[in-house]
């Protein structure tokens, strides 16, 4: 079986999403603990997936959304793996949704889950 985090094809370390954001690693650090990006444990080291950095900018709706999982029981770990969790609802995956700017159906379907 996969693992939901499999469908991430490219991440990015600390220091390349600094580069990609134009910012400090320090502030990269912040922008994860304000849940501005995700990032997950691989090999050792944070590691953010590239998709949620679009034209030097965090994705805007996930901040917002990651708050509505949080406030719905779900813990940070659970709540990225469900982003990348297949759901037939949204017709593919929670995180494709937000980047095709559907950020609507993503969170009411997310307070829909409360814990």
């Amino acid at each position: 079986m996969t693992e939901p985090l499999d469908q991430v094809s490219n991440w990015l370390s600390i220091s390349q999403a600094a580069e990609a954001l134009k910012l400090p690693p320090g502030k990269v650090k912040r922008l994860i603990e304000e849940h501005h990006l995700i990032a997950v444990k691989r090999s050792g080291e944070l590691s953010i997936p590239a998709e949620i950095i679009i034209d030097g900018e965090p994705l805007h709706s996930l901040k917002g959304t990651i708050s509505v999982l949080l406030d719905s029981g779900f813990s940070l770990d659970s709540a990225i793996n469900w982003l990348y969790t297949v759901e037939p609802s949204l017709r593919g995956t929670p995180m494709q949704s937000l980047l095709a700017g559907r950020k609507s159906e993503v969170r009411r379907l997310a307070q829909s889950l409360a814990l």
